[in-house]
Order: structure tokens, then C-alpha cells, then sequence
């Protein structure tokens, strides 16, 4: 089964790719906007020959797990505490729920005023936005704890540290993993936006002077390279996950399957 979905997936790529070839080839859309599957490919070859890319490439990756170690670190110690601590879950309700929907690109001009554009005003809207994600699956995570099992706990004279431990942790760590994977993706996402709109050094910077010198090829070269990147880095939160999680029954049971 495995190896078919990868045939399966591997022929969609190759038709997709030779779709990109035939369509301005045919002359359905104008090569200077969109150019053939080869020219991209010839200029993603370049730009891996760049030492400029790769510099790019590291200040984009530094900004992403920067921001990521700090969100999700923030997400799981502030979502447990205030789980955990009686009455501060009804206190900070609608708080969250009214900072929670801001979009994170709402920042870019506070960003811009604070940090203007060096690396923290990339992690200012990293930090923002993965932050939620974490947050949210961490209260989730703690309210499914079974009350059995707490009240089992407490009477066998547990300590709090030790119910967060043996109870509530195993508990909310499926949610937290979660929250980790779509926390990873987001980072990404506002990683590059933030390059783009503010100038911050990265891929999003580069990007945007191909656009602005109309290197067309160069522009595609590089958005295939971020959402190479995105694959990656959701495989490897996909990994992470399972191996975290390997003891859990959704992942035994997606191995088994």
C-alpha cells in the first residue's frame, strides 16, 4: 500500500511538472509571468550554486526555530498553568478569545515601529502566531484529563507536580504534538511573510527583489524552495510526533494499519 501511494503520488508530481513544461510552451499563458518547468529548474540549480541562497536559506531557518522553541515552550507552560490554577481558566476565557483571532500579518507595522526590520520582527509574528496554536491544544489537552484518574491520584497523596506528571502530562501530550505540528507549519508561513513584506534577511527578502528586478524564474526558483521547506519540515514534525506519541493507540494504531 505504501509503495503504491508513492508511485501514485510520483506520477502526479511528473504530470504536474509536465504540465508546468506545456503551458507556456502552447502559449496558454505569456513565459515572461509564467515561466516553463526547465527555466525554473535551471534557475533553482543556480541558485543552489549561490552562497547568498544558503545564507538566506539559514537566516529564514534561524528565524522559524527561534520563534517555534520560544512559542511552543511558552504555550505549554502558560496552558498548564492556567489549567491547572483554580478559577485562572474563567479569568483569561476571554482574553484569549479576543487575541487569539488577531491575524499575526495585523503586527507587521508594529513590528516594523519596534524592531524595524532586523530578525525580531520576524519573530514577533512567528512567535504570535505559533503561539495560538500551541496554547489552545494545551487547554484542550488538560480539560480531557479523566477526573478519575486525577481523583485516583490525589487520594494515593500525589503532589501537584507529580499529577502534571504522571496524569495530566501523558494526557494532554497527543494535544500538545498537535499543536506542535500546526504551530511548525505557521512559523513557516509568518517566517516568510515577514521577510517579504518587511525586508528581513531570508527567502522572503530574496524573493522579493527577483520580483521587483523581474527574474521571473528566479521568483518560482525560490517559492519552490520554501514550500520544499514547508514538506520537510511537516514530515518532520509528522516523525516527531509518531515517536512521541509511539506508546499512544492512534499512532499504534495508524502503524498497525
Amino acid at each position: 500500500m505504501r509503495l503504491q501511494n508513492a508511485a501514485l503520488g510520483a506520477a502526479g508530481l511528473a504530470a504536474f511538472l509536465v504540465l508546468g513544461e506545456a503551458v507556456p510552451r502552447l502559449g496558454l499563458v505569456k513565459e515572461e509571468y509564467f515561466p516553463p518547468t526547465s527555466r525554473i529548474a535551471s534557475a533553482f540549480a543556480d541558485e543552489l550554486s549561490d552562497g547568498a541562497f544558503w545564507t538566506a536559506l539559514g537566516d529564514t531557518l534561524t528565524g522559524w526555530a527561534l520563534g517555534l522553541a520560544i512559542a511552543v515552550s511558552a504555550g505549554i507552560v502558560i496552558g498548564v498553568i492556567v489549567s491547572v490554577v483554580p478559577y485562572l481558566r474563567e479569568a483569561t476565557a476571554s482574553t484569549i478569545e479576543f487575541l487569539r483571532p488577531i491575524p499575526s500579518v495585523a503586527l507587521i507595522p508594529l513590528a516594523v515601529l519596534l524592531y524595524g526590520s532586523e530578525l525580531r520582527s520576524v519573530l514577533l509574528l512567528v512567535v504570535y502566531a505559533a503561539f495560538w496554536q500551541v496554547l489552545i491544544q494545551t487547554l484542550y489537552g488538560v480539560q480531557d484529563v479523566d477526573p478519575v484518574a486525577d481523583e485516583t491520584a490525589r487520594s494515593y497523596g500525589l503532589g501537584t507536580w507529580a499529577r502534571i506528571r504522571h496524569v495530566l502530562w501523558p494526557t494532554a501530550l497527543p494535544y500538545v504534538m498537535t499543536g506542535v505540528r500546526l504551530a511548525a507549519a505557521v512559523a513557516l508561513i509568518l517566517a516568510i511573510t515577514g521577510e517579504l513584506v518587511i525586508g528581513a534577511p531570508g527567502l522572503g527578502a530574496r524573493i522579493a527583489v527577483a520580483q521587483n528586478s523581474q527574474a521571473v524564474p528566479e521568483m518560482y526558483a525560490l517559492i519552490v524552495v520554501t514550500g520544499l521547506l514547508g514538506l520537510l519540515i511537516n514530515v518532520g514534525a509528522r516523525t516527531v510526533e509518531r515517536r512521541a506519541l509511539a506508546w499512544h493507540q492512534s499512532v499504534r494504531g495508524e502503524v498497525a494499519v
